[in-house]
């Protein structure tokens, strides 16, 4: 007997703390650029979080990553896809990476903001082996800290010629 994919929708995730997290809170529920919209929950994240020491601000970014791969594996068990569009953890996750060393201020946070859609969306080398490659919570994962490293390489140069 197989059973099918549960209905994802707001009231469901509130029964599941793991998948309300992985769904970004909701926002993963966005019919349209559910990534983007996840990535719009981790700027108020990073604004409490950006004049932490870079200690406190690295543990917590590589705190939300371990979470982040058994919250969106517990996802993907729950609703048996892959990797689903609504899961955005791993958005929240690569912003903040992207963010790492990032001066404060709204412009940096719009640039990194940009900077790391592009390179979530656009996945060069090796985000998009990591995207094809590797699956469950640690793949889902992986593929957006690369981008958010990307982002973060990219940020800072222009920080240098700025």
């Amino acid at each position: 007997m197989t059973t099918s994919a549960p209905e994802v929708n707001f009231k469901a995730l509130l029964k599941r703390p793991s998948s309300f997290i992985a769904y970004g809170f909701g926002s993963g529920l966005a019919p349209k650029a559910p990534g983007t919209f996840g990535t719009l929950v981790a700027l108020p994240i990073y604004w409490l979080m950006q004049d932490w020491s870079l200690t406190a601000y690295l543990a917590m970014v590589f705190l939300a990553f371990l979470a982040g791969i058994w919250f969106c594996q517990r996802t993907v068990d729950w609703i048996k896809q892959d990797d689903p569009s609504g899961v955005v953890w791993d958005e929240i996750v690569g912003y903040l990476v992207a963010m790492t060393f990032a001066p404060t201020g709204w412009q940096w946070m719009l640039i990194g903001f940009v900077l790391f859609r592009f390179f979530d969306i656009v996945k060069p080398w090796p985000v998009s082996w990591a995207d094809k490659k590797l699956h469950g919570g640690f793949g889902i994962m992986l593929d957006d800290v690369v981008a958010g490293l990307y982002s973060a390489l990219v940020l800072h140069v222009l920080i240098l010629i700025s």
